[in-house]
């Protein structure tokens, strides 16, 4: 396969629109002139950045027949669905296409391209608008430039889908490079739910994964997104995620994370409208040499608001974790209340977790606070179970599952829930001793 360097993909006029070609091109341009992560960036302090490597990858061809059936059949996460789109190396293997019911309310579930085709004013609008502000400009604007795969969920004013919709992405081949996209759009007083889930067919196929997810919550919007991300460990990805929550609109945003080598995860929320709430949950498993790194910026712009943060990493082996949190709360956004909580859990001597919350308060009536902790496993406690029988494998694996419940409880969806405390069982199992 040609690298990325080498062989840039340009848009064709013919099936794309002039606006899009315009930002594909600027995302190149940002991608080549910008300079390679550096930890003198504060926005990458503590980052392994030198091993950061994007040549060497390219879009890979559609698997084979049987490969794909394979991966559509492990798509299995969320059983009952609204809709469901199946990727694999970015080429779009399955689409299980919204309830009729639904379309006549004028909800919209497609993959990107197609939405673009179908629905030029409102891509227009809300397509690749939303970057990142905490380091990675650069692999957005490749992303950007590379970018065929995701969906775009619009759900229109007042109407509340009961069933989550579900895109599955996966790497299959080696050395591919995958760009999946979610847009959600939630017009005033609509609500719903997406899953997005990350996997990998083999545990040895190595691929380089820049995605993107933008949010817009309107007035009174309800929108709850879900990620589970278990890329495998010969994998380097990107997750940009940004949310825009307007007057009185709840936003949920819960992430799995527990794949990837090298794993750079930023979420940055903007609140724009009085009465606006919204969370931010992440359980994060990292093991051997595995590096996750965690950016997160809470941006007030609106006043009597609420944005919660809490963010939960279990560490074995070797493996490391950063996390850098901010809240900024603007000048005039009065009553706001904003908090950032991570907690670091060491499961071995030789693990690492960095922390590096801060506050930036422009207003005088708030309540703020964030904090970080890091702890090794409660001896006393283990030594109590230990004491009645529980052997001391089996008590660690309950301390931690113990440790995670508190995020996974959130999930909203006992089935997912389940099968979140399985992939976290299964990364444990051969690991706690």
């Amino acid at each position: 396969m040609d690298t990325l360097l080498e062989k840039p993909k340009t848009a064709d006029p013919a099936n794309e629109p002039e606006w899009l070609s315009l930002r594909r091109t600027e995302g190149r341009k940002n991608f080549d002139s910008l300079p390679e992560p550096s930890p003198k960036d504060d926005r990458w302090r503590f980052a392994s950045t030198g091993r950061l490597k994007t040549d060497g990858y390219a879009s890979a061809p559609a698997p084979a027949a049987e490969v794909i059936a394979q991966l559509i059949e492990r798509s299995n996460l969320v059983g009952d669905a609204a809709g469901r789109l199946v990727f694999a190396d970015d080429t779009q293997a399955q689409f299980q296409e919204i309830d009729p019911e639904l379309s006549a309310q004028g909800v919209i579930y497609l993959p990107i391209l197609e939405a673009v085709a179908r629905h030029p004013e409102l891509m227009e609008k809300y397509f690749l608008q939303e970057g990142t502000e905490l380091g990675s400009e650069k692999y957005f604007g490749l992303h950007a430039n590379q970018v065929r795969a995701g969906a775009v969920l619009y759900i229109p004013k007042g109407v509340r889908v009961e069933k989550p919709f579900v895109n599955y992405h996966w790497s299959s081949s080696a050395e591919a490079a995958l760009f999946p996209h979610t847009l959600i759009i939630a017009e005033d007083n609509a609500a719903g739910a997406l899953v997005d889930c990350y996997l990998s067919e083999t545990e040895e196929n190595q691929a380089l994964a820049v995605g993107v997810s933008n949010i817009h919550a309107g007035s009174g919007a309800n929108v709850f997104r879900k990620v589970v991300q278990n890329w495998n460990e010969s994998c380097t990805s990107f997750q940009l995620d940004t949310t825009v929550a307007g007057k009185d609109a709840q936003v949920k945003n819960l992430a799995v994370n527990i794949g990837s080598e090298r794993a750079r995860f930023e979420n940055q929320v903007r609140i724009e409208g009085p009465g606006a709430d919204v969370k931010m949950y992440s359980l994060t498993v990292a093991e051997r040499h595995q590096e996750f790194d965690q950016r997160t910026f809470q941006i007030h712009n609106a006043g009597n608001a609420v944005s919660d943060l809490l963010y939960k990493n279990a560490l074995l082996d070797r493996s490391r974790t950063i996390f850098s949190g901010l809240i900024k709360v603007a000048e005039g956004a009065q009553q706001t209340d904003a908090y950032q909580t991570n907690r670091n859990l060491l499961l071995d001597p030789a693990a690492e977790a960095n922390a590096l919350p801060g506050l930036e308060i422009l207003a005088n009536d708030v309540k703020c606070s964030h904090g970080a902790t890091t702890g090794n496993v409660d001896e006393d406690a283990l030594f109590y179970m230990m004491s009645r029988g529980v052997p001391r494998r089996a008590a660690m694996q309950l301390m931690v599952y113990g440790f995670f419940e508190e995020v996974i409880e959130k999930v909203e969806s006992e089935e997912l829930a389940d099968h979140l405390r399985t992939l976290i069982h299964n990364k444990f199992q051969a690991k706690i001793s």
